[in-house]
């Protein structure tokens, strides 16, 4: 049996009517950009986070980038990033010209908050907590250390569609949160993808006119802007996908709990959710210390698996002038050499479920 890391059509299959109606409709009305989808889907995603505000974007990189932007945060500030994040976490920070500040993760992979304040300096601008995998992060200290510091809190919850901690979901704990709607994630366009919420006007104004050269009114350009709009089709299709989110979810948590109750394997370390975090399982990420065997075992046997992330940000050629070497944040770099994704994907069969268990189960170093 051959299984990928994750079938997308699949996922189209369940709705396909209503996508392509989607489609069909944005196409007709000849309003492409900047129109009324648009509008729709900002409303309602803002009401399905329980935001006052969304804006959409062309990506969640540039939902990162234009928030720090719009926050002031520039040459001299630093900016608090976990140190076992995707990339885009950082180049967010250093394409306003600010400094990543790393901090190690902890034991489900999120932002450790213990060591949070001890990052704290005289420079520090902002905090960006990732929510990674689709576990959210240990809020609560996290908040208390921006609050008692005088910081902003930009949460990157591109891998986070839906997850609460406590009562609260993802997104909405901090000044703004920031969203990649990439095809692979819980709720995926079918292209790149992004938005903002929160609950400030002046940042949503802010955010706006960065989104569309820097202006509010065609050709008057207040502000150094980008190009960075959600177009209308994919906003209709996003629109569809919205309405479907919450059964989207569960059924990855489902499969989820197959494996955790499935896979009993002593070299293989399952993932872990901290009491008060959901887990909305955008990928299902184990670990063993012989990583690379592993992954090759998997695909001698058909199965197709995926490294989040093998190269941590400080260790990225990009960033070298940073300084950093190997070994300057041992715990990252452990997980960068022994975590894999397994397959994770709505629309999994039961069988294939049951095949990537069974294979599990039967690896030996």
């Amino acid at each position: 049996m051959n299984i990928n890391l994750a079938v997308l059509g699949r996922q189209y299959d369940l709705h396909a009517t209503e996508y392509e109606e989607a489609a069909l409709r944005s196409l007709r009305s000849g309003w492409y950009i900047m129109g009324p989808e648009l509008e729709a889907f900002e409303q309602e995603f803002a009401a399905y986070t329980g935001a006052c505000y969304a804006v959409g974007l062309n990506s969640g990189l540039d939902a990162l980038t234009l928030s720090a932007a719009a926050l002031g945060i520039g040459v001299g500030d630093e900016v608090i990033v976990p140190a076992n994040t995707y990339i885009a976490t950082v180049l967010a920070v250093t394409a306003n010209g600010a400094m990543p500040v790393f901090v190690e993760p902890d034991a489900y992979y999120n932002i450790d908050a213990e060591r949070l304040e001890d990052a704290v300096t005289v420079h520090t601008r902002a905090i960006m907590p990732v929510h990674l995998y689709g576990q959210a992060v240990n809020m609560k200290p996290v908040m208390e250390i921006a609050r008692r510091h005088h910081l902003a809190v930009i949460e990157d919850c591109a891998q986070s569609h839906g997850a609460h901690f406590g009562g609260t979901m993802t997104g909405r704990f901090g000044d703004i949160g920031c969203f990649s709607f990439y095809p692979t994630k819980n709720l995926g366009a079918f292209g790149d993808a992004g938005a903002i919420v929160t609950d400030d006007a002046a940042l949503v104004e802010k955010i706006r006119m960065l989104r569309n050269y820097g202006s509010k009114e065609k050709y008057h350009n207040e502000i150094c802007g980008v190009n960075s709009r959600l177009d209308e089709i994919h906003a209709a299709l996003l629109r569809v996908k919205l309405g479907h989110l919450p059964e989207l979810i569960e059924e990855r948590k489902k499969i989820a709990s197959q494996y955790m109750v499935g896979i009993c394997n002593p070299h293989i370390v399952l993932p872990e959710t901290r009491n008060g975090a959901e887990h909305v399982y955008h990928q299902f990420v184990v670990r063993t210390a012989a990583r690379d065997h592993f992954k090759d075992y998997l695909a001698e046997n058909g199965i197709e698996t995926v490294i989040h992330y093998p190269i941590p940000p400080h260790l990225a050629e990009c960033y070298v002038n940073l300084g950093y070497g190997h070994g300057s944040f041992p715990v990252a770099e452990r997980y960068a050499d022994e975590v894999v994704s397994l397959p994770m994907f709505n629309g999994m069969r039961a069988d294939e479920i049951a095949y990537v268990i069974d294979t599990v189960n039967s690896y030996c170093p």
